[in-house]
């Protein structure tokens, strides 16, 4: 019953979130929550993230459009490494409140409830048509980056944000997906030494073939949305992030994530 859960969310997740470009660790980490000491859950999410990340870096990297990566890409790195360190300064600061529901016990803290009050601002953006129709100047493209990577390493949700503004930016479909996967997979990289020293501090606690079968369907789940990308519209894909970027802030602001 464990490693079909997880295996499903693993699947089911991928296949979602190669086209939102954000949310795997999200939906993953608490199926192995249920099961796992949560230091457990979160070195098991991690490798399956990052493994699942060079996966789609395989698949569809190549689309990727160069000049977008590098002058959104290095600065998005620089301001999530800046806003990560300031997360580990304001862990520190007190939480504006605490409460249970359905058994779920939830904190709301400041920084998270920022974000997740702006990422709900651009989720209400999107739907209107003048907004949507709007396309970023390639001169903001800096910015953009800077701001997605900070504010993502202060809130942990940088897919969220870097989606965000990538989806505005004008890319055909398969450019956003690429752009978006080899920006990721730098950043993953980048955090490479967290990854590394929670897998390694727990390797003999971690379940190897459940993690390699979670790997896997992973796996699965990229290679069933890949076969979907060409059928589906940048219309549909917008729509996709949309919707994840409203259920992200909302669990932002309500102190769930």
């Amino acid at each position: 019953m464990m490693t079909v859960l997880i295996c499903l969310v693993a699947l089911a997740a991928s296949a979602l979130t190669f086209f939102s470009g954000f949310g795997l660790g999200t939906l993953l980490l608490p199926a192995f929550a249920v099961f796992y000491p949560i230091e457990i859950a979160v070195a098991s999410t991690g490798a399956v993230h990052f493994l699942n990340g060079l996966f789609k870096l395989v698949l569809v990297g190549r689309f990727a459009d160069r000049r977008t990566v590098v002058r959104f890409g290095i600065p998005a790195i620089a301001a999530a490494l800046l806003g990560a360190w300031l997360l580990v300064r304001l862990a520190a600061t007190s939480p504006i409140t605490r409460y249970s529901i359905l058994g779920i016990e939830a904190t709301i803290l400041p920084a998270k409830l920022a974000v997740g009050i702006l990422l709900l601002i651009v989720t209400l953006l999107e739907a209107a048509p003048r907004y949507r129709s709007l396309a970023i100047p390639s001169r903001y493209v800096p910015v953009g980056g800077f701001l997605s990577g900070f504010f993502g390493g202060i809130s942990g949700m940088q897919g969220a944000l870097r989606s965000a503004f990538l989806v505005r930016l004008g890319l055909t479909k398969e450019a956003f997906i690429g752009t978006g996967v080899v920006v990721a997979t730098l950043v993953d990289l980048s955090r490479l030494g967290v990854y590394g020293r929670g897998f390694l501090a727990h390797r003999a606690d971690l379940d190897l073939r459940l993690l390699a079968a979670a790997v896997i369907s992973a796996f699965l789940g990229t290679i069933l949305g890949n076969s979907f990308l060409r059928k589906l519209t940048l219309k549909a894909v917008q729509g996709t992030i949309g919707v994840m970027l409203a259920l992200v802030a909302l669990a932002l602001i309500a102190g769930v994530l």
